[in-house]
């Protein structure tokens, strides 16, 4: 199996667009556009209603402030008192974009949309949008050590013997390996098991399975940004 047939990995009929000989995943650009343009949506109803300094208990400004502080408290924990400022947007967008995209999935019976051929799914369904969500983990604590530690961010291979730099360089290979098969997998077994439920017994019958998919589904968001944050953390410790 070469890369391009490994790229090409999926479960499910999903939906492509052809251009000229290349295939592109609509289904994944679609239901990415959906859940970017439902966080925005949100987020601009939170930031133009009408704001108070102490907002109304079980308000929309009290909801949004929750989530706020929430993520704040999520960098402040994993990357570091000193340097989880400036990671707080990444982390709170990584954490959103992945629960807002499983909650889709859980809440939305998309597969009623017809389609020409293939279907709608929820992004974090399929193995690219999970790659390339652990691709950007990667890219992102490499950034963080460089920019804090310059080239002696690589000193860390030869820590704290220098016979473990193969070990080392592995691990930066498996963490996204982990994360992107991790979520995948979550995700796409929480849909199996339901819509083989629904096929099998009545429709009031999967009901409680199905709440606890939604649970899941935030606890795989939860797990994805807490372990994006304690990379960058690990990244721009200080080893003494």
């Amino acid at each position: 199996m070469n890369l391009y047939q490994l790229a090409e990995l999926s479960v499910g009929k999903h939906y492509y667009w052809k251009i000229a000989d290349f295939e592109i995943h609509g289904q994944v650009l679609l239901m990415s556009w959906f859940v970017i343009t439902m966080i925005m949506f949100l987020t601009l109803s939170f930031s133009l209603s009408d704001l108070k300094r102490i907002p109304v208990a079980k308000s929309a400004q009290n909801f949004a402030e929750y989530v706020t502080e929430f993520i704040v408290d999520l960098a402040k924990t994993q990357v570091g008192i000193h340097d989880y400022k400036e990671w707080v947007p990444f982390l709170g967008t990584i954490f959103l974009f992945i629960f807002v995209s499983n909650w889709s999935g859980a809440l939305i019976p998309w597969k009623i949309i017809e389609l020409p051929s293939g279907e709608l799914a929820a992004p974090t369904n399929d193995i690219n949008t999970t790659v390339a969500l652990a691709l950007l983990t990667s890219i992102s604590y490499f950034y963080a050590g460089l920019k804090k530690k310059g080239i002696s961010y690589f000193g860390r291979y030869v820590q704290p013997v220098a016979f473990l730099l193969p070990i080392n360089v592995l691990e930066d290979f498996t963490k996204p390996l982990s994360l992107s098969f991790r979520l995948f997998g979550n995700i796409l077994a929480d849909e199996l098991v339901v819509a083989v439920l629904v096929s099998l017994v009545p429709l009031f019958i999967p009901i409680p399975l199905m709440l606890l998919g939604l649970f899941t589904s935030a606890i795989q968001a939860l797990v994805f940004s807490t372990l994006t944050g304690a990379y960058i953390g690990e990244s721009v410790e200080d080893h003494h």
